[in-house]
Formats: structure tokens, sequence, C-alpha cells
């Protein structure tokens, strides 16, 4: 049963917002301040997650205080070492300026130029690399709780929408609108096989499971405050400003009322 629930979550999340992100650009709202507003969004509801339920679960468990707040420290430290090492590759693989980290930034237009030919699949290799790993931390919140599986494939979801908007504007500019959510849809299938793969590993691992969670959290906090912080460094009007705290705010209440819905499922 739970492996069933993680392969629906992990599909939805990883082929649900690929479309979704393809309907939003079809109604125009790929640009500006509507990314933006499903950025915050999206941060909203991981830290949510992260702060409220999955840190929670793993703290209730008998593992030490200590041991999982290192882990969170590490897990932290190696998303951001991980995406140096990304950042370096692609300035290395283009011979220019390094391109932002697509996972981490509001990506359409810095891929735009140096994704050329070939470009799309390099793209699509390191997405379905993310997706995998989205695929893992989703597999380990279901193996703790139903319900916590499901706020994290929901804060999966609302935070690959607003990237993959960016892959399929890359995308689009070197294959048809179809083919470029059939290529994109691919790689959010990636997801399913990481739910597996998170079942099988966390499943023989149970002893570890708090830490898993941990290292989930540190992947969610990470993400959420690299999308969040390249906003801080804008001059952003009263009004912008106000619509950023507003949709961060719906990302939390989003988690919140799934959260109530989930339990209330569960019962």
């Amino acid at each position: 049963m739970t492996l069933v629930a993680i392969l629906l979550a992990t599909l939805a999340a990883g082929i649900g917002s690929v479309w979704v992100a393809d309907l939003l650009l079809r109604m125009g709202l790929g640009r500006g301040s509507a990314q933006q507003g499903m950025l915050s969004l999206a941060a909203g509801a991981l830290l949510a997650t992260a702060f409220m339920h999955l840190l929670p679960e793993a703290f209730e468990s008998e593992a030490g205080a200590h041991d999982l707040f290192m882990t969170l420290l590490i897990g932290v430290v190696f998303f951001f070492l991980l995406t140096k090492a990304e950042l370096w590759h692609h300035g290395h693989e283009h011979h220019h300026a390094p391109v932002e980290h697509h996972h981490h930034e509001e990506h359409g237009h810095a891929h735009s130029h140096s994704h050329r030919s070939g470009g799309g699949w390099s793209l699509l290799t390191g997405d379905s690399v993310h997706c995998f790993g989205d695929g893992i931390l989703i597999a380990s919140a279901f193996l703790a709780d139903m319900r916590l599986g499901v706020i994290a494939a929901v804060s999966v979801l609302a935070h690959e929408v607003p990237h993959h908007m960016g892959d399929l504007v890359v995308m689009r500019q070197t294959s048809h609108r179809s083919a470029a959510v059939l290529k994109v849809s691919l790689a959010g299938a990636v997801t399913a096989l990481g739910g597996v793969a998170g079942y099988f590993l966390v499943g023989q691992l149970q002893a570890w499971l708090p830490f898993f969670l941990t290292i989930a959290s540190s992947s969610f906090i990470y993400v959420a405050l690299s999308d969040l912080i390249p906003q801080l460094q804008k001059q952003l009007s009263a009004r912008e400003t106000v619509a950023q705290v507003g949709w961060l705010a719906i990302g939390i209440v989003l988690v919140t009322v799934v959260s109530g819905l989930a339990h209330g499922g569960g019962h």
C-alpha cells in the first residue's frame, strides 16, 4: 500500500508539475511577477514542510537532537557545495560566465543563451538527477507517515512548477511545444524511479529514517532560501514586497491545509 502511494505521489509531483507549468505558460503566466509569486509560494511550502512536519517527525524518534542538528548542518552545506559544483561545471561546459543553477534560481532567461542545440538534453539530465532525489525524499516521508508523504509531494510539486516553466521555455527553442512537454515529462517521471528506490533503500535502513527526514529538510530549506535570497537583492516596490510575502504565506497555509485534509483522510 505504501509503495502504491509513493508511486502515485511521485508521478503526480514529477509529471503533474510539468503539465501545470505548461498550462500556466499557455495562460501567459510564465514571466516576471507571476513566476516570482510561484517561487515564493513554493518556498513557503518547502519551509513549512521542513520546519512544521519533517523535522518534528525526526525529533520525535530515538535519535539524539545533537546528531540530527549536525545532519541538518551537513545537509545544507552539502547542497550548497552541490550547487557550486554544478555552476562550475556549467561555466566550463559553455566557456563563458557560469549560468545560474536551474534548480535554485529563476532561470528562464539565464539558460536561454547558454543551452544551444544539445543543451536541452544536458538540462534534462540535470533535471532527472534532481527528480530522482525528490523521489527518494518523498519516499522517506511516506515511510515515516502517510500524511507526511502527501505534504512532501505537494511541496515538491509546488516547487517544480516554476522551474519546469523555465525548462519548457528553453526546450521550445529547439523543439515543438508538445515535444518539449514530452521531454520534460520524461525527466519528471524519474521522480517515480527515485520513489521506488527510496522505498527499498530507506525501508532497509528503517533505523536511519530520522536522518533521511533531516536530510530531506536540509534540501527543502536550502532550495527555499536559494529561491528567496536572489529576490532580497533586488529593489522591490512596496507592492511587490507585499505580493512576495503574501505568496510566501499562501505556501505555508497550503501545506497546513493539505496536512489537515490528509490527517482527516487518514482516520
